[in-house]
């Protein structure tokens, strides 16, 4: 298949749209929507176990596919930060663009208030271990960060990376010598119960760690940057893969000395991590907005459009529950495709809904 013309030489517009954006953004959010359960299912039926290693976080240190979603995401919402300040820069004054991030900021962390309150069954105002309330902080970033030379922008990623792998690996905490990465009993679960009087009951850091988050982000700003110009689409290829090698071998060489700890988001981990969601990025973008392959790609954007009500829907309407008092008989009498039934169940009712409000154009924003 022929690209379109406009992709075969140049980007969108500023007021254009990235499908392989919405698509990949889809992905992520596949697996929170029930994606997860569906494919172990499908996995564990065909003997292929690995599957289910993969799609479950690490214990601690190391990198398993599913420690990738999260900073896939983050990646995602500073790409997607040029196009939207670029388009409202059209009808807005910057101060009135910071003052707009800031209201989205609040919502989407208050937001991930509300989902972690639900949860827990207890109240969390702040729970930056979870998803919505880094992206908010890293989110808001972004756009200051937006508009400002690219120099400056990549110290400020690198200022925030080199910076807190030197404060855990200079700080002693707890008791514990400086560089101590044991759970629990680490400077991240240490300014945590300064700060917060709490810890997480599975050792991720709270407070300390949202700040490497930030620089996922920013590269996502300058690949969003260089997405939104003029350069030949080849070169846009280029950058892209070029900036997740170039993370990756920095991540893996720095792995070394800092253990690469999701948990902690050390450095090592957001360095490897961001380059492998820059590579998975890079193959949407060649194969949906640059060969223009995009049919595949339509249950993921229905899903990625409304990343924000995805995220949300498990936690406010059971949908887990309400379907499985349907497909339970059937299941438990299905052997091994038991679980494919139910989960395939839950997956496809909560896409539904989505693409209910996709033809509606109902869109769930800050």
């Amino acid at each position: 298949m022929e690209p379109p013309t406009e992709l075969r030489e140049n980007s969108p517009p500023a007021a254009g749209r990235l499908h392989s954006l919405d698509a990949f953004r889809g992905l992520t959010m596949f697996w929170l929507l029930g994606g997860k359960a569906l494919v172990i299912g499908v996995a564990s039926a065909c003997g292929i176990e690995w599957v289910r290693y993969q799609l479950n976080h690490s214990a601690w240190e190391g990198v398993r596919y599913y420690d990738l979603i999260w900073p896939s995401f983050m990646l995602m919402v500073g790409v997607a930060v040029p196009f939207s300040y670029a388009r409202r820069s059209l009808t807005h004054t910057r101060p009135q663009i910071l003052r707009d991030a800031w209201q989205r900021a609040a919502i989407l962390f208050l937001l991930g208030s509300l989902r972690e309150s639900l949860s827990d069954g207890v109240p969390r105002l702040i729970e930056l271990s979870s998803a919505l309330q880094p992206i908010a902080v890293a989110y808001l970033a972004a756009v200051y960060a937006a508009g400002r030379p690219v120099k400056l922008q990549i110290g400020f990623a690198t200022v925030i990376l080199a910076g807190y792998a030197l404060l855990l690996a200079l700080v002693p905490a707890m008791g514990q010598p400086a560089g101590t990465y044991i759970p629990n009993q680490n400077l991240v679960t240490a300014v945590d119960l300064s700060v917060l009087g709490r810890t997480h009951r599975d050792g991720w850091g709270t407070v300390l760690s949202v700040v490497p988050t930030i620089a996922t982000t920013l590269v996502g700003l300058l690949l969003g940057q260089v997405l939104l110009s003029s350069q030949p689409v080849r070169r846009k290829l280029q950058v892209i893969g070029f900036t997740g090698l170039g993370c990756l071998v920095g991540g893996f060489a720095l792995s070394t000395f800092v253990p690469v700890i999701m948990k902690l988001w050390t450095t090592s981990y957001a360095l490897i991590v961001t380059g492998w969601a820059c590579l998975l990025f890079l193959g949407f973008y060649w194969i949906i907005d640059v060969r223009g392959w995009r049919r595949w790609s339509f249950p993921l954007v229905v899903i990625g459009v409304n990343a924000l009500a995805a995220y949300m829907l498990p936690t406010i309407v059971p949908v887990s529950r309400i379907v499985g008092t349907f497909t339970k008989p059937a299941a438990a009498s299905l052997g091994n495709a038991g679980p494919i039934l139910s989960a395939g169940g839950v997956f496809f009712v909560g896409w539904l809904i989505l693409f209910w409000m996709y033809r509606r154009r109902i869109f769930l924003k800050t």
